[in-house]
This record gives C-alpha cells, sequence and structure tokens, in this order.
C-alpha cells in the first residue's frame, strides 16, 4: 500500500503541477465567466484544467473512479476514487488575485482520504500528502504551529457571506473576539496556511466533498486535523474546519456555546 501511494501522490503532483500551469494561461485575463445552475462561476480555465487531471489520472489509473466538480462522477473498478477541484477560489481566480489552487484528493476502497494535493500556481507553492508519508510544502516537511490557545492564534476564513448562509455569524463572532488575530485568506489557501504552520484555524461553514477531499490528509499528515463544524474527522460533512490540533478543544468549545 505504501508503494502504491508514493506512486500515486507523484503522478497527483505532477498532474496537478501541470494543471495549475494551464490556469495561469488564463489567469488576469479577460477570461469570460459563466454561471452554474447553483449560481457559482465557471470558467475555461476550470474546464480545462479538469479535463487535463482527468486525461493524466485515468491514464496513469484507468480503473480508478473519478469525480470532478465540473466532470461530475465516473465509476471504476480498483476501489480508488479520485476527487478533483479543478479551481477551488474560482471567484478569487476572476478577480486576478492568486490564492486558489488546484485540489486533487485520492479515496482507497475503504473510502477513506488517504491522499492529497494542492497546488497553489499563482504563488509556485504545492503541498502534497500520503497517509503515512508525512507532509511537504515544495519539496520540504510541513508541520503546523505549536501554538497551544486561541489567545494567540490566526484564524482564517474565506467570505463572511458563508457565515450568514450557513446560520453561524454569532459563532463566528464568538471567535473573532477570542483570537489574536482574523483574517480573510480564504479557500484551500487557508487551509494550508494551517498545513505550513501559518495560521492555526481556517473555517469553512460551507463546503463540497471536492473541496474537502485533498485536506483531511494534508492536515492530517502535517500533524493537525480536518472536521466538519461537529467535530467529525470526515470530507462528507459539507463544511470543514482545519487547526493545529492543540487549539481544537478550546475552538469547539466556542462553536458550540449557545
Amino acid at each position: 500500500m505504501t508503494e502504491n501511494l508514493e506512486h500515486r501522490l507523484r503522478v497527483a503532483s505532477d498532474a496537478a503541477w501541470e494543471a495549475g500551469k494551464l490556469t495561469l494561461r488564463y489567469f488576469q485575463t479577460r477570461i469570460s465567466v459563466d454561471l452554474k445552475a447553483d449560481r457559482t462561476p465557471v470558467t475555461v480555465a476550470d474546464r480545462e484544467a479538469e479535463e487535463l487531471l482527468h486525461a493524466s489520472l485515468t491514464r496513469e489509473f484507468p480503473s480508478d473512479a473519478f469525480l470532478g466538480e465540473e466532470r461530475g462522477e465516473r465509476p471504476g473498478t480498483s476501489g480508488f476514487r479520485w476527487i478533483i477541484d479543478p479551481i477551488d477560489g474560482t471567484k478569487s481566480f476572476i478577480q486576478g488575485v492568486p490564492l486558489y489552487g488546484v485540489m486533487v484528493g485520492l479515496e482507497d476502497p475503504a473510502g477513506e482520504a488517504v491522499l492529497g494535493v494542492v497546488a497553489i500556481p499563482g504563488l509556485g507553492d504545492l503541498v502534497a500528502a500520503a497517509r503515512g508519508e508525512g507532509c511537504r510544502w515544495n519539496g520540504r516537511t510541513a508541520r503546523v504551529s505549536t501554538v497551544a490557545t486561541l489567545v494567540d492564534a490566526c484564524v482564517a476564513y474565506t467570505s463572511l457571506k458563508t457565515f450568514e448562509d450557513s446560520s453561524r455569524e454569532a459563532a463566528f463572532e464568538r471567535v473573532r473576539r477570542r483570537v489574536r488575530v482574523v483574517r480573510g485568506w480564504g479557500d484551500c489557501y487557508g487551509h494550508l496556511l494551517v498545513a505550513t504552520g501559518r495560521a492555526e484555524v481556517m473555517l469553512d461553514p460551507i463546503l463540497a466533498d471536492w473541496d474537502c477531499a485533498a485536506l483531511l490528509p494534508i492536515l492530517e499528515e502535517a500533524g493537525g486535523r480536518f472536521t466538519d463544524w461537529r467535530g467529525d474527522r470526515t470530507v462528507r460533512g459539507k463544511t470543514g474546519i482545519s487547526t493545529n490540533g492543540k487549539v481544537t478543544a478550546e475552538l469547539m468549545s466556542l462553536l458550540r456555546e449557545p
């Protein structure tokens, strides 16, 4: 299994990097924007990046299943399933802000998220992890911070509107009042800040499966935690919280206050 994951991690890392390079062809250009049925934006860069990822992964692992934000589901026979978000942070991408990422996650035959890769092409960053293999940030070991209390913590989030839409404004306000600093370094980039020790908490009250699949192995292999807002270790909770692990109990207690 370890050798299998090492190979899969290399392939996924290369594919995410190449897909990221593809997105840069369109970045900070006058790209046209379409709206999907759920009113979220999509561009040709999203679609072409997912096509590249799909082609790269299925060429190497033709019997694996595949779930992509743009292409949807493709069944497989191996038991493994790739979960892809070709551009996480499409709104940032459209705005010309480089804090968007290409996300590649992998579930094993037991349904466990065992591999995650996130490329941040606008910054030249690549964070990659596989179960038992550790987490690497641009080739060097990535570890969460040692901050042990929220009063010393940096908290990231994506959009204030997501707290409003999920009726979690009061919970966010309690956190904001407790911590040292709060910044809107959003989407997958905020979670990577936690994994690389540059923030202690990332709060996302609304997420899809393809937003989460790569994050759990990355955070855990970096020594942190990824859960939903109930505190459950899952990539299917439709919400996400990344922490350095040391402030998790204090944070969850604060979020659960009436």
